[in-house]
C-alpha cells in the first residue's frame, strides 16, 4: 500500500469515527415521577463511544400526552385513552448492550435507538402504551437485516409512581432490588425474571406480514412481561450491563456494590451513580463498557 493510500485510509477511518460520534444518540431527559428518583450513566471503554446504550422515556416530556388523549377521544377509543393516562404516571427505561466496544458496535446501538423511538410513536397512537409487539418487530428486523451478527441484549421496563416495575428482557442481566431495610439485595422469584434470547438471534413467529424459515433452531417464544415491586422508601432497583457484573473478574458485583449502596442512603439517584462510577473505576480498571441505572423509591 502506498503512502497516498495509507493517508486515504486514515482519513476514511477518522471520518467514520467522527460520523459515529455524531450519530451517537442522546438517552433523553431523565424521567421525573412522584416518589421515584432515577439516575443512570454509561462508561464507554474507549472513552468516546461504545456498545452500551440507555434510552429514557418520560412520556410527559417526550410526547404531548394531552393532545394524544384528545385525538383518542375524537376516534372514540376509550381503551387508548385509559392507557395513555396510565403512561402519564410511569416512565420507561431501555438498557441495551451490543457485544464489543468499537465504533461499529455504537452504530448498531444507534440503529436500535432509532427503531425503538420510531416504534413508540405508532404504539402510542394504536394502543396508548408500549407493548411487546414493538419488541417482536425490532427482533424480527435485526434477525432479517443485520448481516453483522452481533450479540445484542436489551431490557426495557416501565416504573410507576407506586414503585411497580414491569419489564421484558432479551438476554440481559436480571434487575436487582436493594432493600434499605435489610441492607442487601433481596431475592426475586424466578417467575418474575423470565428472559428471552438476545435481540435478532432467533426469528419471531408473531408477525403477520411475513414468514421466516426458523432453520434448525426454531422460533423465539413470544415476549411476556415481568413485574417486580419497590415497596419501601429508600429501596433501589438496579439495572446494569454485564460490564458491571463482570467488573474486576466478578469481584465487585454484587458483594462490593451491595456494601457501597449501604453507604449511599441519603444520596439522590444521580449522586449514587456518580459515587459508584468513582468507586468502581478506583477499585479496578474497566475492561468493558459499563452502564447502569438507579431507580430509587422516595418518601411519599
Amino acid at each position: 500500500m502506498t503512502e497516498y493510500e495509507d493517508r486515504g485510509l486514515l482519513d476514511e477511518l477518522q471520518n467514520f469515527q467522527e460520523l459515529a460520534k455524531a450519530l451517537k444518540p442522546s438517552p433523553g431527559e431523565i424521567p421525573r415521577l412522584a416518589e421515584i428518583d432515577i439516575g443512570g450513566l454509561s462508561i464507554p471503554l474507549k472513552e468516546l463511544v461504545g456498545g452500551d446504550h440507555i434510552i429514557y422515556i418520560d412520556f410527559n416530556q417526550r410526547y404531548d400526552m394531552a393532545r394524544r388523549i384528545r385525538d383518542a377521544e375524537k376516534r372514540n377509543r376509550p381503551d387508548v385513552i385509559e392507557k395513555l393516562r396510565f403512561c402519564q404516571h410511569r416512565a420507561g427505561i431501555l438498557l441495551a448492550d451490543v457485544s464489543g466496544h468499537r465504533i461499529t458496535d455504537a452504530l448498531i446501538a444507534a440503529m436500535l435507538h432509532q427503531a425503538f423511538l420510531l416504534g413508540v410513536y405508532y404504539e402510542l397512537d394504536r394502543f396508548g402504551e408500549i407493548t411487546t409487539k414493538l419488541f417482536e418487530h425490532i427482533n424480527q428486523r435485526f434477525y432479517r437485516t443485520t448481516s453483522v451478527r452481533k450479540y445484542l441484549t436489551m431490557l426495557y421496563g416501565e416504573i410507576s409512581e407506586a414503585g411497580r416495575f414491569r419489564f421484558i428482557s432479551a438476554g440481559h442481566p436480571r434487575p436487582m432490588v436493594y432493600s434499605r431495610e435489610y441492607g442487601r439485595f433481596v431475592e426475586i422469584s424466578e417467575k418474575r425474571l423470565v428472559s428471552y434470547p438476545p435481540v435478532g438471534m432467533f426469528p419471531s413467529n408473531t408477525t403477520v406480514d411475513e414468514e421466516v424459515d426458523p432453520g434448525t433452531l426454531g422460533y423465539k417464544k413470544p415476549y411476556t412481561v415481568n413485574e417486580i415491586d419497590l415497596l419501601a422508601e429508600g429501596d433501589v432497583l438496579f439495572l446494569y450491563t454485564d460490564g458491571l457484573s463482570e467488573h474486576a473478574r466478578g469481584e465487585y458485583f454484587p458483594r462490593v456494590l451491595e456494601g457501597r449502596l449501604a453507604d449511599t442512603g441519603d444520596l439522590s439517584a444521580t449522586r449514587i451513580c456518580e459515587f459508584l462510577k468513582e468507586d468502581l473505576t478506583r477499585y479496578a480498571a474497566p475492561e468493558d463498557d459499563i452502564s447502569f441505572v438507579i431507580i430509587k423509591k422516595t418518601a411519599a
